[in-house]
């Protein structure tokens, strides 16, 4: 251990990756305190008292607070996430999209030009609807002087932020240590821990929790802890053989190998694809009339069946199109055909990719129902605990998830510098292992 912190002080460039990193988190919890002009920050603490344990608390969550106090930040990373995932969506639908995704780099830059112009679409409609939102709140009055000049300030400043927010992620994926989109969500939901901490010994002190309550929460939460990390790092190896092959008086090849597959490719990537996309109800509703929208927002409320049942369904749908997006068969397929390798007891080529397919679909099924059941863990504490604070499985996830990943980077930054990783006997395992 001692070591490996050495290296890390060590290697330059994973040392500048790190303060790099450090850096940007620090300027994101900066942005969160600076707020929206116009408002008046008591009536909104106010306002965001009643909304907790509804959507808009978990979008102040993932936010790491900027929604209550309706800073420049206030919308987050949710609307470039958003963005990504219609995106991603349409490049199975327009063919043009598709052949742009395997044009490599060029093609890339492409989608990636075309997402953000869908996060700009996407701050007006939704920071739009915040202002309104805010508007009509008269008792109490949150807005100072209200009017289409508020509208379009707040519009404006919450497409700022949303977009220096974008900026952020981008460089920490290119130039610090980790995915940047995911870091930023980590850093909102851990800067959340104190007060939670906080809330929960002064419910303890008030005696509207009791010890036990906190002993079973606190016993439910390490539990997901283990059961996210064994999770994981769990992997499903099909053996490879490769064909001894004769270049001149040389043999190469004949040694046994293993293609690993793990049980979760697609990682936090899915709780947060389904929390973005299922904001979107609660979103329409604070701008339009229909009847209908105001009752399906009502319904798409933490806690209601029809919430549970679109959160589970969004979350396997995306554990199967991040997992067919992350994992190429065919492209693995080709370079074992090209390498001499081949799975015994089944032919190269076509039968190879869909034996590979089959193993895939099977592992996936499982991660799938093992990141459901661990995102809905709030509703059960909250309902059946009678825990009057949001702080469960979906945070929990993310947390652990994206450290295991950002571990897993400094690991490979160590061990390629010859330096031992974390621990000794064991590697954490990152999501390109399986790619």
């Amino acid at each position: 251990m001692a070591s490996s912190l050495l290296g890390v002080v060590k290697i330059e460039e994973l040392r500048k990756r790190i303060i790099f990193t450090l850096l940007m988190l620090v300027i994101y919890r900066a942005g969160v305190h600076i707020p929206t002009p116009g408002v008046d920050g008591e009536a909104l603490k106010t306002v965001f008292e009643n909304m907790r344990g509804t959507i808009f608390g978990i979008f102040n969550l993932f936010s790491g607070g900027a929604l209550e106090r309706f800073s420049i930040f206030a919308l987050g990373i949710a609307p470039y996430i958003s963005a990504s995932i219609i995106v991603q969506l349409l490049t199975v639908v327009i063919p043009q999209f598709h052949e742009w995704q395997k044009e490599g780099e060029q093609g890339r830059k492409r989608l990636t030009q075309i997402t953000r112009y869908g996060t700009v679409l996407l701050c007006i409609v939704q920071g739009g609807g915040l202002a309104f939102q805010l508007q009509s709140q008269t008792s109490p009055k949150v807005v100072l002087n209200p009017g289409f000049s508020f509208v379009a300030m707040t519009v404006l400043t919450l497409m700022a932020g949303t977009l220096f927010l974008m900026w952020v992620g981008e460089q920490l994926s290119e130039r610090g240590v980790g995915n940047g989109t995911s870091l930023l969500i980590f850093g909102g939901i851990a800067a959340g821990i104190p007060n939670a901490l906080g809330s929960a010994y002064g419910l303890v002190n008030s005696g509207e929790l009791s010890v036990f309550k906190l002993i079973l929460l606190a016993v439910v939460i390490l539990a997901t802890f283990y059961i996210i990390i064994f999770v994981e790092r769990g992997q499903r190896r099909i053996p490879i053989q490769y064909a001894k092959r004769v270049v001149g008086r040389s043999v190469y090849g004949g040694q046994n190998s293993h293609l690993p597959l793990k049980v979760n490719v697609s990682g936090v990537i899915p709780p947060i694809f389904a929390s973005s996309l299922i904001m979107f109800p609660a979103t329409f509703a604070v701008v339009t009339n229909s009847t209908f929208v105001q009752k399906l927002s009502q319904q798409l409320m933490p806690g209601q069946y029809l919430y549970e049942i679109f959160f589970v369904g969004l979350i396997v749908f995306f554990c199967y199109f991040y997992t067919a997006v992350a994992f190429k068969t065919d492209d693995v397929t080709e370079n074992l055909k090209r390498n001499g390798g081949f799975i015994p007891g089944i032919r190269p080529g076509e039968p190879t990719a869909e034996y590979i397919d089959y193993v895939l679909g099977r592992i996936t099924l499982g991660g799938a129902v093992y990141i459901a059941s661990i995102c809905v863990l709030p509703t059960l504490l909250t309902e059946n605990l009678k825990v009057p604070f949001y702080f469960g499985g979906t945070s929990v996830l993310i947390l652990v998830g994206v450290a295991l990943d950002t571990v897993a980077q400094v690991e490979t930054f160590l061990i390629s510098r010859n330096y031992d990783g974390f621990m000794k006997h064991v590697r954490i395992r990152g999501r390109a292992a399986a790619s």
